[in-house]
């Protein structure tokens, strides 16, 4: 069974997280969310989580997929925890996947996991930051392995089921797409 982790900070956005946690249940891919201390997690828009874990608890784990929801606040707060840097370098050097939305990908960029890759984000998101040899698309979801990227919370279901397929297949990902459409 594929293991996921979903890193939550602070300011997250709701809408990314908890559409990945809902479309990976009804693929019946079990995750874990993780936050970066203990406690609660309050999301941009006031939404509060209960993580499962704290990141030091799953450090040195192994997963198939990590993801980071966007949110301003939330991706900064990942940015400056030298323990989010450490998990992805683990991901990437392991060929595991990794997916980041919205503001996300800035997340990947200073872990600077990106070069020669291609990936997407929230347009103005990676405004500022030296993207090196990393391209940047204006597609809706970008997969370039072990990365997958998408611009934000209106891709997020598209997202969401792109992770389901690359983990469970294009059959479960078809099955919860079209229990989402009412097919």
């Amino acid at each position: 069974m594929a293991r996921v982790l979903i890193l939550l900070a602070n300011g997250f956005e709701e809408l990314e997280a908890i559409t990945v946690m809902d479309l990976l249940s009804r693929a019946n891919i079990e995750f874990l969310r993780a936050s970066l201390d203990k406690g609660y997690v309050t999301a941009a828009h006031h939404t509060v989580l209960v993580p499962d874990c704290t990141l030091d608890e799953v450090m040195g784990n192994d997963f198939d997929l990590i993801v980071i929801p966007g949110g301003k606040a939330g991706v900064e707060h990942l940015i400056e925890d030298h323990r989010v840097t450490k998990v992805i370098h683990q991901q990437v050097q392991q060929d595991k996947m990794t997916a980041a939305i919205c503001a996300g990908p800035a997340v990947l960029v200073k872990a600077e996991v990106t070069d020669d890759k291609t990936i997407t984000c929230y347009p103005g998101a990676l405004d500022g930051i030296d993207l090196g040899s990393t391209s940047l698309s204006n597609e809706s979801v970008v997969i370039d392995w072990p990365l997958i990227t998408s611009r934000g919370p209106g891709t997020a279901i598209e997202f969401s089921l792109q992770l389901i397929e690359c983990l469970s297949g294009a059959k479960v990902r078809e099955r919860v797409r079209a229990s989402l459409a009412g097919d």
